[in-house]
């Protein structure tokens, strides 16, 4: 794509790698912000690691470690981000943890230059508001692993211009992907179906129901599922998925949404998913691979 050479990508977690892999896949220079020299540092190492698992399950994607690297610029200064033909951004699932972000956003690219929003449940519009100039914002809500999975959820907000979102969607085709337009809503259309889907699953294990493996299993052998809710949620986060359900509680106000107390429990207690090692499941010492029901 002739008008798109570099994208900035703000947050280098889970998302933000996935994002960071697939854009140097696709041949895009890639600037990675995060907060921390010493998070950024250790990104480079992990980068490492998700090459190596997305090379194990996708052999046709090649890319080194070093590949990644050398076409990657690393800061923590929102200010490198000037320059950038569009941005994703990827921070913590939290508006006040965004919402500041935006607001230099707003400030420091030139105009016309798409943000892609990448979140799980934030509704876009407000978001986009906060730059001052929301025709620009649109949501691009990517899947995780990014690298692995083909379609993106491209999120329209009420002030999004046409213009943008036609870059967008041109951008997406670039890294390899489909897209699919949705208008904006809380959770849009994915989220706000799977996340009621995890939180009812946590409940039935909560109330010893079944085991976490057979609830999965069920979903597996029954409907063809890649896999069952729970382990999707350890591959998503525990952490995002319960910001995810808050949010949609928070908007909706119905008691639906509500989180299950198992959930937040494991939240709590450090109990991550594949990222930590242990969720529902546990992943031994490594975050790749299917796990073991606890």
């Amino acid at each position: 794509m002739a008008s798109v050479h570099t994208v900035g990508v703000v947050g280098a977690g889970v998302m933000g790698r996935g994002v960071t892999i697939a854009l140097r896949q696709a041949g895009f220079r890639v600037i990675l912000i995060d907060r921390e020299t010493a998070i950024l540092e250790s990104v480079q190492r992990t980068i490492a690691d998700d090459v190596r698992l997305y090379a194990l399950l996708a052999p046709g994607s090649a890319i080194t470690a070093e590949e990644v690297v050398d076409g990657t610029v690393f800061s923590t200064d929102l200010a490198a981000l000037a320059g950038a033909d569009l941005v994703v951004e990827n921070a913590t699932e939290r508006f006040e943890v965004k919402a500041p972000i935006y607001r230099r956003l707003g400030e420091l690219l030139a105009p016309g230059t798409p943000v892609g929003v990448n979140t799980s449940a934030i509704p876009i519009t407000r978001l986009g508001a906060l730059t001052g100039r929301p025709e620009d914002v649109v949501g691009t809500h990517f899947m995780n692993p990014v690298p692995l999975k083909p379609t993106v959820e491209v999120i329209r907000g009420r002030r999004t211009s046409e213009a943008a979102l036609g870059r967008v969607r041109e951008f997406i085709a670039a890294l390899g992907k489909k897209s699919v337009v949705v208008n904006d809503s809380p959770g849009f259309v994915t989220n706000r179906v799977m996340m009621l889907t995890v939180n009812e699953a946590v409940f039935l294990l909560h109330e010893g129901v079944g085991t976490a493996a057979d609830i999965d299993r069920l979903f597996v052998e029954c409907f063809g599922h890649t896999m069952g809710p729970l382990e999707t949620a350890d591959l998503i986060g525990l952490d995002t998925v319960l910001l995810s359900i808050e949010v949609l509680y928070d908007e909706f106000k119905d008691g639906k949404y509500r989180p299950c107390p198992l959930l937040t429990s494991m939240v709590d207690a450090g109990l991550h998913g594949r990222k930590t090692g242990r969720g529902f499941f546990d992943y031994g010492s490594g975050a790749s691979g299917s796990g073991r029901a606890r």
